[in-house]
């Protein structure tokens, strides 16, 4: 059977992306425009059977995609958004799209929808080398918290699409944000989540014998090598390898990673024979990898090899909706460890938390918790006098947002200024670093509402 052809339309570049690879792999031809203008050179070019579009693009009105598709072409229609406004979506089925999909969209609804509009069954391709009888489910994990803000909802959108492929994944974020729990829950998500997932933290290998833990060696091929001893890369043979801040590695050791990632091989130390290994690369840095690679102290070939598809993984400022949630888990976990039962935490508490900026995100929340209800009466909720000092004297943030780059960060940095400067529109594009006239068109874009 002919393959079907399918336009995505979606101006956020990495997800676009995530959709064609993984459409690809279900038999798709699929075609990518990041602009209306970009859809409409795509209609004409190619014989699209359907349209999955984003309902808000950078040049045009809302829903305009749709007459224009239904006028165009025979393909049909189907509406992605972020916002999950009833009206906007009951407006665009009006308009003649058949479907409309909530991001952040799970991978077998996607699939659905796209049987039901073609009228096909989608088989999935078998891989090169099934490594379990059976792939995991695609849905977080029960020990994964799951946020829902915006920036929550992004992330968790990301770790679902990317989980079955095989691509690698560089995971960027500060530190304490929970990369090697999203790194965990990838490869638990993945066809690979039966076989090992091993963890390294590359700034804790002392550079002497970095090739040897990863590659492992024979004995006696150097002093104190009395027995044979199998590397990273052998132990997670079929599974998982998992690079913790990965910008600390030696540039001579980043040689080496790049040609055993490259070929699939590895030679142990002192050994004649090469070892065929079969890994996923999940890799993790809190550093600006690109900058250090222009700087020439990270391998632009390697950076390009680990970065099939990157996370950027928001800081703990960046979730204050989701504090409560996360906190509450904290409790829990807490409780259980200390032998306490804690219940949640008193609203002082909660705006406390809300004004302090965490530096150290996740991490030091976890550990301001753990402190908390060690300090606190059972039955009751955490009482502000056992906070540490400079979180009851926090005051809200007067920060610098980082400028806005792309569609992933821009609703909450948008947010956030507003929230930083009381609703003042001029004061808020001077924080985000653009003029007034660019943040009015984003607010109306992303209908953001300022009452």
């Amino acid at each position: 059977m002919e393959s079907k052809h399918i336009l995505i339309i979606e101006d956020d570049v990495s997800f676009s992306n995530l959709l064609e690879t993984f459409l690809t792999k279900k038999g798709f031809q699929v075609h990518i425009a990041g602009s209306f203008e970009q859809a409409k050179k795509e209609l004409l070019q190619h014989k699209v059977d359907l349209v999955i579009s984003d309902m808000r693009l950078p040049d045009s009105e809302d829903l305009e995609i749709i007459p224009f598709v239904k006028n165009e072409s025979k393909a049909k229609i189907v509406m992605m958004t972020s916002y999950a406004e009833i009206n906007l979506a009951v407006n665009a089925i009006k308009l003649g799209a058949i479907d409309y999909l909530e991001k952040p969209i799970q991978p077998t609804v996607l699939l659905s929808v796209i049987e039901k509009a073609l009228n096909t069954k989608i088989t999935a391709a078998a891989p090169k080398k099934e490594t379990n009888t059976k792939a995991a489910e695609t849905s977080l994990p029960s020990k994964f918290i799951k946020g829902t803000s915006p920036a929550s909802k992004k992330l968790h959108e990301y770790i679902e699409l990317v989980a079955p492929t095989p691509m690698s994944v560089l995971i960027i974020g500060e530190s304490g944000t929970g990369k090697e729990n999203i790194a965990k829950t990838i490869h638990d998500l993945s066809i690979r989540a039966n076989e090992a997932f091993v963890p390294v933290d590359c700034g804790a290998i002392p550079k002497e014998i970095a090739s040897s833990e990863f590659f492992g060696h024979v004995k006696g091929s150097f002093t104190g090598a009395l027995s044979d001893k199998k590397g990273h890369f052998s132990t997670a043979n079929g599974g998982t390898l998992f690079l913790d801040e990965i910008g600390n590695l030696s540039y001579e050791l980043q040689v080496q990673l790049l040609r055993a990632i490259q070929e699939r091989k590895i030679r142990p130390i002192g050994s004649q024979t090469e070892l065929n290994v079969d890994i996923r690369i999940i890799a993790a840095t809190n550093s600006n990898l690109s900058k250090e690679a222009e700087n020439g102290n990270f391998r632009e070939d390697l950076l390009h090899r680990l970065n099939e598809f990157s996370i950027q993984v928001p800081s703990l400022r960046d979730r204050h909706e989701d504090l409560s949630l996360f906190a509450n888990s904290f409790i829990e976990k807490s409780n259980t460890e200390l032998g306490k039962s804690c219940i949640g935490l008193d609203d002082k508490v909660l705006q406390a938390f809300k004004k302090y900026n965490w530096p150290g995100n996740l991490r030091e929340l976890q550990n301001v918790i753990k402190r908390s209800v060690l300090l606190s009466t059972n039955n009751q909720p955490i009482q502000i006098d056992t906070l540490p000092e400079h979180i009851k004297t926090a005051n809200s943030p007067t920060e610098s947002l980082p400028p806005l780059q792309n569609s992933e960060n821009e609703t909450v940095l948008i947010e956030r200024a507003l929230k930083l400067t009381n609703g003042n529109k001029a004061k808020a594009a001077k924080l985000l670093q653009i003029d007034r006239k660019t943040l009015y068109n984003k607010l109306k874009r992303y209908n953001i509402n300022l009452n």
